[in-house]
C-alpha cells in the first residue's frame, strides 16, 4: 500500500481491457490515472476485434468498461494518440512529470511471411479485415477488393472469424484454409468452427485427411481424432446461408502470391511439407514440391506485432522486456528494456498484448493489465510522492491545447452512446454503431 497515492500520477496509454482493467486497479489504490487511447472509443479488441454481432458479449464488456470510466481517479482522453510521430510521445509524457507510463496499446501491427506478390490487390492481413467489419476508423471507409476463391493462412480462431465473414456476409464461392502443419495441431475451437461447419466440404476433408495421413501416422498422430474433432462441430453447428464450400489444404507452406497483369491475385504457390520429430515436437519440413491453389483472395490470419512506432525497442514481435525485472509479478516482467544501453527504458512498463502479442483473450488481457497495475505499484512504492501532482496534469493539458484537435473525455462518451442508441432506434435496429471519427465527434458535438 502506498502511503499517499494521491502525491503519484500513472499515464496509461491504451483503453482495451489490459488498459481499463489497470486503470481501474490503480485507481482503487488512491492512484490518479490519465488515460490515453489512441481511438475515439475505449474497448480496443473488445469493441473492434470481437465479432461484431457477437451483441450479448460486446454489450457486457461495455457495460464493465463504462464502470471502470466512472470510477473517481480515472481521466480519459480519447482520439490522442502516442508515439514518435503521434500527438504525444513517451517522451514527452516522461518529461511532464508522469511517475509511470504503462503501456497497454496491444499488438497494433500486422505480421507478415515477406513473401513475393505480398503487395498484389487481394493480399490482406486479418486484422485490417476483423477492423473492416467492425467499424474501425479509418479501416472501416477502405475498400477491400475480395474475390470468390479465398485462401486463409493459418489455423486458429482468427482464421475461423474471416471464414465466418466469408461464408456468412460475403458469401464467397470458395475458402480454403492452408495450413503448414497437420490436422492435428489445428488451434481453433469447436465453438468456433460450429458458426462454419455446415460449410465444410466433408467429403473434401475426409480425402485431405487420408492424404496426410501418412505423414502424421509418422509423428504418432491420428488424423482420426482431427476428423472427430472437425464433425463433433456438427451437430451444434449453425444453419447454412450460403453455397459457401469450406475446405483444408494441409501440409502446405505458402510460397509466394501469383498475381495477373493488372497486379490482382491469381493464385498462391506453396510448397509441400512433412511431418518430423525434432527436438521433443513435432515441427513442419518443407519438401520441395510445389503446387498453385487457384485463389484470387490471400487472407494472412497468422498473428500480430506491436507498433514499432511508438517508441520502444521490439523484438519477436514484442516490446523488450527486462530479463531481471525489479518489480515482477507472478514471475513476470512488465519492465520495457532497452537492449542496445543495456538498461530499463525509464518509467515504462508494458501489459496486455503489448507484453506478449496475440496471447490469450479478453480475461487473460484483463488479468494482464491488473499484474501490470501491480508491478507499476510496487514501482511507485520506491519512489517519493510529488510536489505538486496537479503541475504534471496541467502541462499535459496544456500540450492538449496546442494539438488542435478534439480530444474525447468521459462526459463525450456518454453522448456517443445516446446517439448511437437514437439510430438503432430509427433505424429499427438492434444496434448501431458510427464508422468515422467525423460522425462519431460530430455526435459528441466536438465535430
Amino acid at each position: 500500500m502506498l502511503e499517499n497515492p494521491g502525491n503519484h500520477h500513472v499515464a496509461v496509454i491504451g483503453a482495451g481491457p489490459a488498459g481499463l482493467f489497470a486503470s481501474k486497479q490503480l485507481a482503487a489504490q488512491g492512484v490518479p490515472v490519465t488515460l490515453l487511447n489512441r481511438d475515439v472509443k475505449p474497448g480496443g479488441l473488445a469493441e473492434y476485434g470481437i465479432y461484431y454481432d457477437k451483441l450479448k458479449m460486446k454489450e457486457g464488456l461495455r457495460k464493465q468498461f463504462r464502470q471502470i470510466l466512472e470510477q473517481p481517479g480515472i481521466n480519459y482522453y480519447g482520439n490522442v494518440a502516442v508515439g514518435e510521430k503521434g500527438d504525444i510521445s513517451l517522451a514527452a509524457l516522461r518529461a511532464m512529470g508522469f511517475q509511470a507510463l504503462l503501456v497497454t496499446v496491444g499488438a497494433q501491427g500486422t505480421k507478415w511471411l515477406g513473401l513475393p506478390g505480398e503487395g498484389l490487390d487481394g493480399v490482406y492481413h486479418a486484422k485490417d479485415l476483423v477492423y473492416h467489419y467492425n467499424l474501425l476508423p479509418p479501416y472501416s471507409q477502405r475498400d477491400f477488393h475480395v474475390g470468390q476463391r479465398v485462401a486463409l493462412i493459418g489455423a486458429g480462431n482468427v482464421m475461423l472469424d474471416i471464414a465466418h465473414w466469408l461464408v456468412r456476409d460475403r458469401q464467397v464461392a470458395e475458402v480454403v484454409a492452408v495450413v503448414r502443419r497437420g490436422p492435428n495441431e489445428v488451434k481453433f475451437s469447436k465453438k468456433e468452427l460450429e458458426i462454419v461447419a455446415r460449410n465444410l466440404d466433408l467429403a473434401a476433408l475426409d480425402a485431405e485427411l487420408e492424404r496426410v495421413r501418412p505423414a502424421a501416422d509418422a509423428v504418432g498422430q491420428a488424423v482420426y481424432e482431427a476428423r472427430d474433432f472437425m464433425r463433433s462441430a456438427l451437430p451444434r453447428a449453425l444453419e447454412p446461408v450460403s453455397a459457401t464450400r469450406l475446405r483444408f489444404d494441409f501440409l502446405a507452406s505458402p510460397r509466394r502470391i501469383l498475381g495477373d497483369e493488372q497486379g490482382k491475385v491469381h493464385g498462391l504457390e506453396v510448397e509441400d511439407t512433412t511431418l518430423i520429430c525434432a527436438q521433443g515436437e513435432v515441427q513442419a519440413k518443407r519438401l520441395g514440391t510445389v503446387r498453385v491453389l487457384d485463389v484470387d483472395t490471400v487472407i494472412f490470419c497468422i498473428g500480430d506485432r506491436v507498433d514499432d512506432a511508438l517508441g520502444l525497442p521490439v523484438r519477436w514481435n514484442a516490446f523488450v522486456k527486462h530479463a531481471q525485472p525489479r518489480f515482477a509479478v507472478d514471475g513476470l516482467s512488465y519492465e520495457a528494456y532497452d537492449p542496445e544501453m543495456g538498461r530499463p527504458v525509464d518509467r515504462v512498463f508494458v501489459a496486455g498484448w503489448s507484453r506478449e502479442a496475440s496471447s490469450g483473450l479478453v480475461g487473460v488481457a484483463r488479468k494482464d493489465g491488473e499484474n501490470g497495475a501491480d508491478a507499476v505499484l510496487k514501482y511507485l512504492a520506491s519512489l517519493p510522492g510529488l510536489k505538486s501532482p496537479q503541475n504534471v496534469l496541467d502541462s499535459f493539458h496544456a500540450h492538449l491545447e496546442q494539438l488542435g484537435k478534439p480530444v474525447v473525455r468521459q462526459e463525450h462518451l456518454w453522448l456517443l452512446e445516446q446517439a448511437e442508441q437514437a439510430e438503432a432506434e430509427r433505424r429499427g435496429v438492434e444496434t448501431f454503431k458510427y464508422g468515422e471519427n467525423a460522425a462519431m465527434l460530430a455526435a459528441m458535438h466536438l465535430g
